[in-house]
């Protein structure tokens, strides 16, 4: 548990602790009702993040892979294998970036923009719980 670095921080009260209960109980609900929403679809919870991901990004309908690796916190090869998975099922596309061939742009099939839609609506109906989401974005 101790990394062997002498930086001190401030021990978290109860109250803290209470508050990092709570929020990782609700997390871990969220995640499990993720994954039985992307179970129930027919896909795995990566693969609806990243669908959701291809989207997440303002004011464009795609994503690089290596946005996406950030985004979903795992490395470049297996997201790119990730990518592969769904382009075989139908869900994505590749493309060449038009301003820097070197970048693949990975895009939403109609098939895929589908699936992401559905699953993010029931994933939204779950969101209630954290109304913070949505309220950042509406502004």
């Amino acid at each position: 548990m101790n990394s062997g670095k002498s930086t001190r921080r401030a021990l978290p009260g109860k109250r803290e602790l209470e508050a990092m209960s709570a929020f990782r109980y609700d997390l871990r609900k969220f995640l499990r009702a993720s994954e039985e929403i992307a179970n129930a679809a027919g896909i795995t919870t990566l693969q609806y993040q990243l669908l959701l991901h291809v989207c997440g990004f303002p004011d464009r309908h795609w994503a690089t892979v290596g946005e996406l690796a950030e985004r979903l916190q795992a490395a470049p090869n297996g997201t790119a294998a990730l990518v592969s998975r769904c382009e075989s099922a139908g869900l994505v596309t590749r493309k060449p970036d038009p301003a820097d061939r070197r970048q693949v742009q990975v895009h939403l099939t109609p098939k895929g923009e589908m699936f992401l839609l559905e699953l993010a609506a029931e994933h939204k109906a779950v969101y209630g719980a954290f109304g913070w989401v949505f309220d950042e974005a509406a502004s």
